[in-house]
């Protein structure tokens, strides 16, 4: 915005009448009410940041370019359109040229009944005032949507004829005009008037057209729609030097050439844009179903979510992959966590930001930096299920860090790694809330199209794409380059950036994985985490509304509970070593068969196998060969097969029988023939053995080596501590330190709740009424704008008059800081060289020490 209009736009006139129409954005501010204030506000909270001082600081902050960028964005497709056409219109527009520029000579009723809730939307966020004869888009909104050589429109509409010709010389203007049958005048500026009429003027730029070459027609069909700029040959082809000759096309420089704006408009049949769209696309259904199908598939996809939430932490027990240096998850070891998880890497990705969202894993951040479960982990494992899941569901709805964007490339071409830096978009919450919030709209039961949903998303945040480079104005006309020909080079319009509509398809996808939606319709506990009604929701519905989200997440909680499977106490042991565990185990029971037996496979139904390795773990952990026999006996529905017993107690007979410890490690046995056996096999050469004493072996290895090679040769040795006791190993041994899961990252200031509203009008409405006062003409003169200097008898005389009185008077002060200020305060008590009076500048009552009043001046009579 230029100066001379920022100064135009937020200057405040002396007087002003009631019933004026407003000359600058602050008067029409100033002329709406205090709700008017409080939406202007709420849609753009950006100009609370500081809270402005009264209606004119307002009226500058909105003009602000971050500030109105920050607002169209915000806009639906349509009353941006609206905005556009504003931007090409005359400046200022009355209603009916607006309308006809969206509508055309043809008309359009659904236009019609749409263009007025634009206009309001668009006055509503002081992107658009003035009364409806008057309409005026801010100047900065007319900088970035009005047609420019660096920056087409959107409409793509060129230049006027009076801008393309500015710089044109008056003998070449005089020259078209007469080409195009019109009387020679005696200046330019009366020469682009009428070039300008003729243009405008319906019939006559029929008759001219009617006489223009076939190719030359074909020239404009090109350009029509825009880009309206092309780029010529030195000799260009017959039909555009046709309408070269006429200004159908001007010159922008040598080898440019643009199609004017107001004969665009006439090709087009006054429209601005080729599609106008008033209506919101139509959100289709695909598929429906029962909503208690719905609800199941979303409960059983819940609970696959928690089990492998859980599979994954548990994984990384003992402390999981290394942190790379640049921060996040090294390919390879994304790679192994998805064939642990038996997952697609980008859903694995998916799983591991889901938990460093809810604060369940974290970087331990020690010198070897590694990551690991946090002790929140611990406490969530304990809760019951429908809880553990809203703990997950609510930070993903928040969260800002976005896993689809794993495995591709930041703008400076370096790959994008889970759990490391850069994953965070601002606009991921609202996507997310938004697309929900669209499925709710929808009859329970009801899964909708993707593509309709994308389409309404585009519409309602149109992404607009800045289209460069020249369109080949003479290949319509069969020029070639060359000799002779007009060659023409163009470069394609870029296209729009698509950030909304990825995070779109990824929304859907996580919500399915999480069990927000099933079969692609919305559950009911995804309705009560967004705050919505069970049976059917509002198309106008704000996800959350006035509600907080853990709030919401606690009643989503108790919708799930009774739709997941009962936890169950006991297994199924089968004579071929498995345990079939027939629903969700509970929490003591699956931790310890866990850690018994290897998972073979899940599903409703998870298979359990024990093997020589596991009994051996469940032995490390402290677990004793009759503990194990009597947990089977005691969690399981069927009796312990023979084979599973004697697996059993063939590993404890063997388990702890070579003992290994640190010298830097030693192996004993009280059988020394085991110790020779162990020397003669060959594969033990890498451990560097060597015989200490008959019971007693060396070896040239740490003790966590020393282990797992003897168990690969076969053997099952447990370590021990320095006094000789078997050292007890947990697989939960290993969590990070407290850590806070990560703060999301903000979409722009916050949206102001109704307090902090009703706050802000208020004292912007004080500030206001302080600025404007008009007071009496002092007797002396003074300065303009300064405030009279009064003497300290004058001073309290005043002041002490205008507390009986109960009027309000105009005060100079400077507080102890030396920083002057000017109020309207009204005095209601004066005593002990202090007044005591309602502020309405700071609207609020307040006491001033009399010797720092510079000066008082008494209101205008109209002001009192």
């Amino acid at each position: 915005m230029g100066i001379g209009e920022l100064d135009r736009e937020a200057h405040v006139p002396e007087v002003t009448g009631a019933a004026a129409a407003p000359r600058t954005l602050a008067e029409a501010l100033r002329a709406r009410g205090d709700e008017g204030l409080a939406a202007l506000l709420r849609a753009r909270p950006d100009l609370l940041g500081p809270v402005p001082n009264d209606l004119t600081q307002l009226a500058t902050r909105a003009g602000t370019r971050g500030s109105v960028v920050r607002a169209l964005e915000r806009l639906d497709r349509f009353a941006l359109q609206t905005a556009e056409a504003l931007a090409v219109a005359p400046d200022p527009a009355p209603y009916p040229v607006l309308l006809a520029l969206l509508t055309g000579d043809e008309g359009d009723a659904a236009i019609e009944a749409a263009l007025p809730g634009a206009v309001a939307l668009l006055r509503e966020q002081a992107l658009v005032w003035g009364e409806d004869d008057r309409l005026r888009l801010v100047r900065t909104a007319r900088e970035l949507l009005a047609p420019s050589a660096q920056h087409p429109s959107p409409t793509g509409l060129g230049p006027t004829v009076a801008e393309a010709t500015a710089g044109m010389s008056p003998g070449r203007v005089q020259e078209i005009i007469g080409t195009a049958g019109l009387s020679a005048t005696h200046d330019p500026v009366s020469a682009v008037r009428v070039l300008t009429e003729l243009f405008t003027d319906r019939d006559r730029m029929s008759a001219l057209l009617d006489t223009a070459p076939p190719d030359a027609l074909a020239v404009l069909d090109r350009l029509v729609w825009g880009p309206p700029y092309g780029e010529v040959t030195a000799k260009p082809a017959r039909p555009v030097q046709w309408l070269r000759d006429r200004g159908l096309l001007l010159p922008v420089s040598a080898r440019t050439m643009v199609l004017p704006r107001e004969v665009a408009l006439h090709l087009r049949g006054g429209r601005a844009h080729r599609a106008p769209e008033p209506l919101a696309p139509e959100l289709r259904v695909q598929r429906e179903y029962r909503p208690q199908v719905v609800d199941s598939a979303a409960a059983g996809q819940a609970q696959l979510a928690l089990a492998t939430v859980e599979e994954l932490l548990k994984s990384w027990d003992r402390g999981g992959p290394q942190v790379l240096r640049a921060g996040g998850l090294s390919v390879r070891d994304l790679r192994r966590t998805a064939a642990t998880l038996d997952v697609t890497e980008e859903t694995a990705a998916f799983w591991l930001e889901l938990c460093y969202a809810a604060g369940l894993l974290a970087s331990d951040g020690e010198a070897d930096e590694r990551y690991a479960p946090t002790p929140v982990y611990d406490d969530w494992l304990d809760l019951p299920p429908a809880e553990r899941w809203s703990l997950l569901v609510a930070p993903w709805l928040t969260a800002t860090r976005t896993a689809g964007l794993v495995g591709g490339q930041d703008a400076k071409g370096r790959a994008l790694s889970a759990l490391g830096p850069e994953l965070d978009r601002a606009p991921a919450p609202e996507v997310r809330h938004r697309v929900l919030g669209l499925l709710a709209t929808l009859p329970p039961g009801s899964a909708a199209d993707p593509e309709s949903l994308f389409a309404r998303l585009r519409w309602e945040r149109p992404l607009r794409g800045a289209a460069q480079g020249g369109r080949p104005v003479e290949q319509a006309a069969g020029a070639g380059a060359g000799p002779g020909g007009a060659g023409v080079s163009a470069l394609p319009p870029p296209a729009p950036g698509d950030l909304r509509s990825r995070l779109a398809r990824w929304t859907l996808a996580e919500a399915e994985l999480l069990g927000l939606t099933g079969r692609g319709a919305l559950s009911g506990p995804a309705r009560a985490l967004l705050n919505l009604p069970l049976a059917e929701a509002a198309s106008d519905a704000e996800p959350g509304g006035g509600v907080e989200l853990s709030v919401a997440a606690g009643r989503a909680a108790t919708l799930l509970a009774p739709l997941l499977p009962e936890a169950v106490d006991h297994v199924l042991l089968q004579a071929d070593l498995t345990a079939v565990a027939p629903g969700p185990l509970r929490r003591p029971l699956s931790d310890a068969l866990a850690v018994l037996a290897d998972v073979e496979s899940k599903g409703g139904a998870t298979v359990y196998r024990f093997t020589p390795g596991s009994v051996r773990r469940a032995l490390d952990s402290g677990r004793t060969a009759s503990d194990l026999h009597e947990f089977l006996k005691a969690h399981s529905r069927t009796p312990v097969p023979q084979p599973l017993a004697y697996l059993i107690d063939d590993v404890a007979r063997r388990h702890g029988h070579l003992r290994v410890g640190a010298a830097s490690a030693y192996v004993r046995c009280d059988d020394d023939t085991v110790l020779g056996e162990i020397l003669a096999d060959r594969r033990s050469a890498a451990l560097g053995l060597r015989r200490l004493a008959p019971t007693v072996l060396a070896a040239q290895t740490d003790p966590a080596s020393l282990l797992e090679g003897l168990r690969s040769m076969g053997y099952a040795p447990a370590a021990e501590s320095a006094e000789g006791d078997v050292l007890i190993t947990r697989a939960d041994a290993y969590r990070t330190g407290a850590r806070k899961a990560p703060v999301p990252v903000p979409d722009g200031p916050p949206a102001p709740d109704a307090t902090l509203l009703g706050a802000a009008v208020r004292a912007i409405r004080a500030g206001d009424r302080a600025a404007t006062a008009v007071r009496k003409e002092p007797a002396a003169p003074t300065a303009a704008g300064a405030l009279p200097r009064t003497s300290a008898a004058e001073t309290l005389a005043t002041v002490q008059a205008a507390a009986m009185t109960g009027s309000a008077v105009w005060i100079g002060y400077v507080n102890a800081e030396g920083a002057a200020s000017q109020r309207v305060i009204a005095p209601v008590r004066v005593e002990g060289g202090f007044v005591t009076g309602y502020d309405h500048t700071a609207d609020e009552v307040r006491t001033y020490p009399l010797h720092r009043i510079t000066g008082v001046a008494e209101l205008a009579d109209d002001q009192v």
